[in-house]
């Protein structure tokens, strides 16, 4: 047998070697052994051999079948929550001059992060739960993705400057309004929106300059880089790097940042004479700590790792935490719980009536 190549087909047969074999069978089982022997990239069959992914399925909490409009039902009022707190968190920084500070200015620009994040997510995931047809576009898909990844992004790098801004201000309270001022302040939040969407570009290209030519089934109920690189065809691995990189720098070095930010900042208020201020002060520590920990860690259990392990069930259960639990909590954990805020609304709320009394 003479196995090679030529430009119009993958390989050709010398005559010979089929009337030699008499047994039709045996040559075809020979023919696929040897052809196994070679692994072929992509790039090496012909555009007309291939059937390229044109649109998605998005395949997460299909198998509930019978529990569609209970997590619908869930889901939305879920939503409904996280956008009443980050809409009042925003209305109330805005409107009330005595939050004007650094720390509400973040809690603020977060709430929008957030709002923004959760929107881009979360109605389309809720029309699914409700439809059969469970398709998205490419194009959509990867605009998806794109703003998915870049609201993600900012919300871990706001963390991470967050922790920075509460470490000045407990452990540096004089120099605080010189560390912290007004240009730092909107310099690190551009920082963070235009890291965000270069990160996000990046990631994305990664993933859509593959070519989509198996399956077209994302076992999740978003456009995520991981089930997508799955899905491709040829080699991934630089791909894959890449983004691991970049998850590195988004995930592991703000929360190391923010880790570092608070053993100082628990250190500061060890120091303070009163017990009671000591418990106030872990308390709110340790609440802002559990959010920011839970929040990295499952985004870092989904990001960075292989690409080889098939997204499961699990998996969807751990994006819903920081896609959906996060969210609704940090309003609540980082704003809603503070005196000051809860002062500034009730304030908020009797301004408006008033007005509206002597209107």
């Amino acid at each position: 047998m003479a196995l090679k190549r030529t430009p119009k087909t993958l390989f050709s047969l010398d005559p010979t070697f089929l009337c030699h074999s008499g047994d039709i069978s045996a040559t075809v089982s020979r023919m696929k052994s040897l052809i196994s022997n070679e692994i072929l990239s992509w790039k090496q069959f012909h555009p007309e051999n291939l059937t390229m992914v044109t649109e998605f399925l998005l395949l997460g909490f299909s198998n509930l079948q019978e529990l569609q409009f209970v997590l619908f039902a869930i889901f939305f009022c879920l939503y409904i929550i996280i956008l009443c707190g980050n809409i009042t968190v925003v209305t109330v920084i805005f409107l009330e001059h005595k939050l004007h500070t650094p720390m509400y200015f973040f809690l603020g620009v977060l709430s929008v992060s957030e709002t923004c994040y959760t929107f881009v997510i979360l109605p389309k995931m809720l029309l699914n739960l409700l439809s059969m047809l469970r398709t998205i576009s490419l194009t959509s898909c990867a605009v998806q993705m794109f703003f998915f990844l870049s609201f993600a992004i900012n919300n871990c790098l706001l963390l991470g400057v967050m922790g920075y801004d509460r470490f000045a201000a407990i452990c540096h309270p004089l120099r605080y309004p010189v560390l912290m001022n007004w240009m730092v302040c909107k310099l690190l939040a551009a920082t963070c929106g235009v890291s965000g969407c270069l990160i996000s570009m990046v990631g994305t290209t990664l993933v859509f300059i593959l070519p989509f030519c198996n399956s077209n089934k994302i076992n999740q109920y978003f456009c995520d880089i991981s089930p997508l690189i799955h899905l491709a065809c040829g080699d991934t691995h630089v791909n894959e790097m890449i983004i691991f990189v970049c998850g590195v720098l988004v995930l592991v070095v703000p929360l190391i940042f923010v880790c570092i930010s608070y053993s100082f900042i628990v250190r500061t208020i060890l120091r303070i004479p009163s017990t009671e201020g000591k418990q106030k002060a872990f308390s709110t520590c340790a609440s802002h700590l559990i959010v920011v920990i839970v929040h990295y860690g499952c985004a870092s259990f989904v990001y960075l790792r292989p690409s080889s392990k098939v997204t499961s069930d699990k998996d969807q259960l751990v994006t819903v935490i920081y896609t959906v639990i996060t969210p609704l909590l940090n309003p609540m954990v980082y704003s809603l719980r503070n005196r000051d805020v809860q002062i500034a609304i009730r304030e908020v709320i009797i301004g408006g009536r008033l007005s509206h009394k002597i209107l």
